[in-house]
């Protein structure tokens, strides 16, 4: 009998939501996502300090001030070349979290990430660059699209964020799994929620119907999940960000897995079309209490973790 990671392969494409390069050798998924923590996290790894010594080495004729950013910069296109390197697709690197609530700040820095993955002799083809779903985000995306700079939007909490997202014509959106099942854990007051009640699942099952049944070419990536059942429970989306622990629990268990969404349900669902100007997405949004507060705390801690590593890299060069 084959694994359930190998059964999830036939419905889904499988993405390694890490930065650990030997993971992603160990797993070979067709994608890689990275973001702020996980770069931190692999930073720490002495193994990838030639990494981090090329990106110190490459940031030269900037201003004190700017050298930290310059280099955190170069970092991100130095584990994401060398990911591409064990990968057939495409690597996600993320915007830096505190330009979420500038468009033109983050078009400029998205920019920047694209030239400095072009210099270093990867194609924008296959790169996604990760931006916060805020209406200032999803507008500069619209931007970056029509440049062929394919977007992921992350941090993705409401149904408001990922309909702004298909309007705008993105070309992926991260709707957060396991962020929503644990806002929801937290305000029930309970340990744990059935699978049938998932609210993150639940989630990404609506974004998925409505996609598909109003033609929208935005593919969704399920992400950040706690549990194998939540994603057995979305075989069949479009693809799936898995960590490493997750895809062994995956790997070693054996069993058949039934496609969960298809576009044949979608198309039969309920779903009704609508349509967002800037004030009624804040206020869609703004109704959602669990998607602002986790919307603002991922933020919180990207930015966090992106200071750390910055503090990693000055201790590191004094």
């Amino acid at each position: 009998m084959t694994s359930q990671l190998d059964g999830l392969r036939q419905h889904s494409v499988i993405v390694a939501d890490t930065g650990d390069i030997d993971a992603i050798a160990q797993w070979r998924p067709q994608d890689a996502t990275t973001n702020p923590s996980l770069i931190f996290k692999a930073a720490q790894d002495a193994r990838y300090r030639p990494i981090i010594d090329e990106a110190i080495a490459a940031a030269v004729d900037v201003s004190a001030e700017t050298r930290l950013g310059e280099i955190v910069d170069h970092l991100f296109i130095g584990f994401g070349k060398r990911i591409l390197e064990l990968i057939p697709g495409r690597v996600s690197t993320e915007v830096d979290a505190r330009l979420s609530f500038d468009t033109e700040a983050t078009e400029t820095k998205a920019r920047r990430l694209i030239d400095l993955y072009e210099a270093a002799g990867v194609s924008r083809d296959r790169v996604l660059i990760k931006i916060a779903s805020t209406w200032e985000g999803i507008r500069a995306a619209e931007r970056l699209e029509r440049d062929g700079i394919h977007c992921n939007l992350t941090l993705l909490f409401s149904f408001a964020q990922a309909v702004a997202c298909a309007e705008a014509g993105v070309t992926l959106i991260s709707p957060f799994v396991g962020r929503i099942y644990d806002w929801h854990k937290k305000s029930r007051g309970v340990d744990d929620i059935a699978p049938a009640d998932d609210p993150g699942v639940a989630s990404v099952t609506r974004i998925y119907n409505y996609y598909k049944k109003f033609g929208y070419e935005t593919q969704v990536m399920g992400a950040s999940f706690r549990k194998t059942t939540q994603i057995l429970d979305l075989a069949g989306c479009d693809l799936l960000t898995i960590s490493p622990d997750l895809l062994a629990k995956l790997a070693a268990a054996e069993g058949d897995v039934p496609r969960r969404l298809t576009p044949e349900s979608a198309a039969a669902s309920d779903a009704s079309h609508i349509a967002l100007d800037e004030e009624a997405f804040r206020w869609m949004h703004n109704e959602d209490a669990m998607a602002t507060d986790k919307l603002a705390e991922g933020i919180r801690l990207f930015d966090a973790d992106a200071k750390k590593l910055k503090a990693a890299i000055a201790k590191l060069m004094s």
